[in-house]
């Protein structure tokens, strides 16, 4: 079920990235993905400061990465990302897409998201200002 937006961050792949094969480490996957979920939610009014203050904010509880093409260094890419499901008031699967400079997918990522109490150091009820963070545009369908 596709509950939100697409969002996009486009980067440019440079050597810091690439492995002795010349293209992307396998690691560096998972960290570009990293870049473009801060990327968004910080648009979105949930950067570092806002978890930093309300001691809340996601966690990754399990990710699975697919790799289906190289890219290569100077390689112009976008990383697609949007909220494929709501498991529950407190997990959600983020999809997240490489694409290459043909156009065509390089890597797909799927990430189980949990929102997390800094304090209590367990997994709460996402806050609407999360979910809006995440472009869940409807909330009315999630499972307690």
């Amino acid at each position: 079920m596709n509950l939100n937006e697409v969002f996009e961050y486009e980067l440019v792949i440079k050597e810091c990235h690439l492995d002795s094969f010349g293209h992307v480490n396998n690691a560096i996957y998972v960290q570009l993905y990293e870049e473009a979920r801060w990327d968004f939610i910080t648009k979105n009014g949930f950067g570092l400061d806002v978890i930093q203050r309300d001691q809340v904010g996601p966690v990754i509880l399990d990710l699975q990465v697919r790799f289906k093409r190289e890219i290569k260094n100077r390689e112009v890419i976008k990383i697609q990302s949007q909220t494929r499901e709501i498991l529950s008031s407190k997990m959600m699967v983020l999809e997240q897409k490489m694409i290459n400079s043909d156009g065509k997918i390089a890597s797909e990522a799927v990430f189980t998201v949990g929102f997390f109490d800094m304090k209590t150091r367990k997994l709460i009820e996402a806050h609407p200002s999360w979910l809006k963070a995440v472009g869940v545009s409807d909330n009315s369908g999630l499972k307690k």
